[in-house]
């Protein structure tokens, strides 16, 4: 007898590999994998200060003669929800969170949302347990995923809602 996973556990378990590969990569400073995980038309939404485009400057080479810090991205977590990954990190030092919501197409990342100092809740659009026709007034939309803001208890930070 043969055990078989889910196809969704594996779809999730092989996207959250492509974006484990793509922090691996980014700590390297290994441009060659780097472009082999990214789609070449990359599509980039970003939410936070301007200043705090960190990984735009390191994947573009745009920032290299600012005085500041190179800034690491270190994930503390990753979750997988089929193609998309969410990973979140934290650089105390700056007082800065940050989430990075991937997709992931046929092995290959395609587009990334970058939130900073931003409280992120994940939801997942379906309809309602029984209803084979999905209207407006039928959906149900759990929470699948929060991000967690060390350290930022008492300040106000923006929230946002990620539906997938």
């Amino acid at each position: 007898m043969e055990l078989a996973l889910p196809t969704e556990i594996l779809e999730d378990s092989r996207n959250k590999g492509v974006v484990t590969a793509l922090y691996d990569a980014l700590s390297r400073r290994d441009a060659e994998a780097i472009q082999q995980i990214l789609a070449p038309d990359l599509e980039w939404w970003f939410h936070g200060p301007p200043s705090h485009q960190f990984l735009m400057h390191l994947l573009t080479g745009s920032n290299k003669d600012s005085s500041s810090p190179e800034f690491s991205f270190v994930p503390h977590s990753i979750a997988a929800f089929g193609p998309t990954v969410l990973a979140e990190g934290f650089d105390p030092a700056r007082s800065i969170a940050w989430v990075h919501a991937w997709t992931v197409t046929d092995g290959i990342i395609t587009q990334v949302r970058e939130y900073f100092n931003t409280s992120l809740t994940v939801t997942r659009f379906s309809a309602a347990a029984g209803q084979s026709d999905c209207s407006i007034a039928t959906l149900h939309c759990p929470s699948v995923w929060e991000s967690s803001l060390p350290g930022r208890v008492g300040k106000s930070v923006p929230g946002l809602v990620l539906a997938i």
